[in-house]
C-alpha cells in the first residue's frame, strides 16, 4: 500500500510563500511556464509573491504535458514511461517570441521521476532555438530555472542541464517516495483537509 500525503491549499500557499524570495534572488524570472495541471496553482501563488513595487505582474504561460495513467482501480496514479503534450505554445504566435532572452521560470508541482520536466526543458529550449533563427535574434539569451513544490528524494529517470540542477532549480520541500494527494484533486475539499489534519497529529 503506496503511503500517502494530504497537502492542503494553506500549505502549498505557504510553500510558494516561503520560497518567493530566494526566486526573486536567484533567478530573477521575467516569465513563467507552469506545467498543467499542477503547475496551474502553485504558478498563479507564486505570481503575487514575485511581484515587486511599481513593476507589472509576471506573465504566466502554460503547457500541458502528461507522464502518469491510472492502473486498476487504485485512486494512486503510476508513472507513465511516455509524455505526452496536451496544451503546447504556438510556435507562430507572440507566445514563443516572448521566451526569447528572458529569464523564465518553470513550475510544477513535483519532480517524481523528473522525466516531464527533463521533456519540458529539452523542448523548450529547442523551440526558443527555432524561434530565435526563424526571428533573427540568435544572439539573446534564454534562460530557464525551475520551481516546483515537492522534490521526491529518490533516483530519478529524466535528467537536467547541470547548470539547472546545480544553481537553477528549488524545489520548497523534499519529502520520500510517498504518493502525494494535492488539493485541486480532492473530490471532496473537506476530507482532504480532514485527512492532512489528522496526518499532523501523528
Amino acid at each position: 500500500m503506496v503511503e500517502k500525503i494530504y497537502v492542503t491549499y494553506n500549505q502549498v500557499h505557504k510553500l510558494c510563500q516561503d520560497s518567493a524570495q530566494r526566486i526573486l534572488d536567484d533567478f530573477k524570472p521575467q516569465l513563467m511556464v507552469a506545467i498543467g495541471g499542477g503547475g496551474y496553482v502553485p504558478a498563479r501563488i507564486l505570481r503575487s509573491f514575485l511581484k515587486t513595487p511599481g513593476s507589472p505582474n509576471i506573465p504566466i504561460q502554460a503547457i500541458g504535458l502528461s507522464l502518469y495513467e491510472t492502473l486498476g482501480t487504485d485512486p494512486v496514479e503510476q508513472p507513465g514511461t511516455k509524455v505526452t503534450r496536451t496544451q503546447w505554445l504556438d510556435l507562430s504566435s507572440l507566445e514563443m517570441a516572448n521566451l526569447i532572452g528572458k529569464d523564465i521560470l518553470i513550475v510544477d508541482e513535483v519532480d517524481d521521476t523528473r522525466t516531464t520536466l527533463e521533456y519540458a526543458v529539452k523542448e523548450l529550449e529547442k523551440d526558443v532555438v527555432e524561434a530565435q533563427k526563424k526571428l533573427g535574434r540568435e544572439g539573446e539569451k534564454t534562460r530557464f530555472s525551475i520551481f516546483v513544490l515537492h522534490n521526491k528524494d529518490k533516483t530519478k529517470k529524466g535528467v537536467l542541464p547541470e547548470d539547472i540542477v546545480q544553481g537553477r532549480y528549488l524545489a520548497a520541500q523534499t519529502v520520500g517516495d510517498e504518493w502525494i494527494c494535492y488539493p485541486w484533486e480532492a473530490r471532496d475539499i473537506d476530507e482532504h483537509d480532514a485527512l492532512s489534519k489528522a496526518q499532523e497529529k501523528k
